[in-house]
């Protein structure tokens, strides 16, 4: 019989919760009833969405829970006196062996400071870093750090470039993780001297656990000849806002400048395009470098969106994440 995993959602985080989580829990257990959620949040509310829908009531338990973290608090303020919150609940569920992963839709911020107080760093790693999903021409993107760490040394990108591969080889099982580092130009002698150094050691690591293909610059995001990409938090963070930007600004003025008549005849290449670059699908992303995986849904998002990252969950849990990254981080020569 196959393992059930054990899902920690924090419930009442992200535009339109509960509703959004539990409408999103059905359509992930009508493609995949592997996974046992334990939702934190009023019991009162969750109660209301889930007693007509047998398919969730038997595939989940409520905790209920006092407070919810708002999204525009302080992550220490957050922290500090949300102990009883759905938020805190959700990661301490992995402390006490209750769940194998937490999934909240909730402020990130406070997501990432109750998941490092709460569950650790894995041994070796100073930073935990935040990676997300970027399509490409030929599949998908690993990028990180995504913004928890503004400045970041040689170790942690080498860090981020061992955690990186470990996740794209979870994911995907099929393809070989091929990292870069973000820069602002191709060659070696590019870029400050955190980048020029972790380059070096990386070209001459010979690592078995991924390819090194040196530098890549922003405008190669999207090609598709690498997959795991490496960055420090700051240029991350840029990157990941003028993609969002772009692709809103595509999608506003593509739609203004067809007509009904051109509409009609690039209707099916337009409905590929949408499909191949939603970002629901894309939806997740995850705090790498703690002993305990914690997922991070887009809080905007809708219920399929929120389906996609329960597909992660599941992914990363039966995939050993956590073992890969500890057995990853030291074959690269530091």
């Amino acid at each position: 019989m196959t393992k059930r995993v054990n899902i920690a959602i924090d419930a009442m985080s992200g535009e339109n919760s509960p509703k959004k989580i539990i409408d999103g829990i059905e359509i992930s257990l009508k493609k995949n009833n592997e996974n046992f959620f334990i939702l934190y949040g009023k019991k009162e509310l969750l109660l209301n969405e889930i007693n007509s829908r047998k398919i969730i009531s038997e595939n989940c338990e409520i905790v209920d829970t006092i407070d919810v973290i708002k999204d525009d608090e302080s992550p220490l303020s957050a922290t500090k006196n949300g102990k009883e919150s759905s938020m805190w609940k959700t990661i301490d569920s992995q402390k006490t062996n209750k769940a194998d992963i937490s999934l909240s839709a909730g402020n990130t911020g406070a997501l990432l400071l109750m998941s490092r107080l709460i569950l650790n760093t894995i041994e070796g790693i100073d930073k935990p870093a935040l990676a997300g999903l970027w399509p490409n021409n030929k599949g998908v993107n690993v990028v990180l750090d995504l913004g928890a760490n503004i400045e970041c040394s040689q170790k942690n990108l080498l860090d981020f470039s061992c955690m990186g591969s470990a996740l794209h080889r979870s994911l995907y099982p099929n393809e070989v993780p091929k990292v870069a580092l973000l820069n602002i130009g191709l060659e070696e002698h590019k870029g400050n001297d955190v980048l020029k150094k972790t380059f070096s050691t990386l070209k001459n690591s010979h690592s078995k656990n991924f390819d090194f293909s040196g530098f890549i610059e922003g405008n190669q995001i999207m090609n598709g000849d690498v997959n795991v990409i490496i960055t420090d938090g700051f240029t991350g963070n840029i990157a990941l806002k003028t993609a969002e930007g772009t692709a809103n600004f595509i999608s506003k003025n593509m739609k203004k400048s067809l007509n009904i008549f051109s509409l009609l005849l690039s209707y099916y290449s337009l409905k590929k395009f949408k499909e191949k670059l939603d970002p629901r699908k894309f939806n997740g992303a995850i705090f790498l470098g703690l002993e305990g995986p914690v997922v991070k849904s887009h809080g905007s998002t809708d219920a399929i969106g929120f389906s996609y990252s329960i597909e992660m969950c599941n992914k990363i849990i039966k995939s050993n994440l956590i073992e890969k990254i500890k057995s990853n981080l030291f074959t690269v020569d530091q």
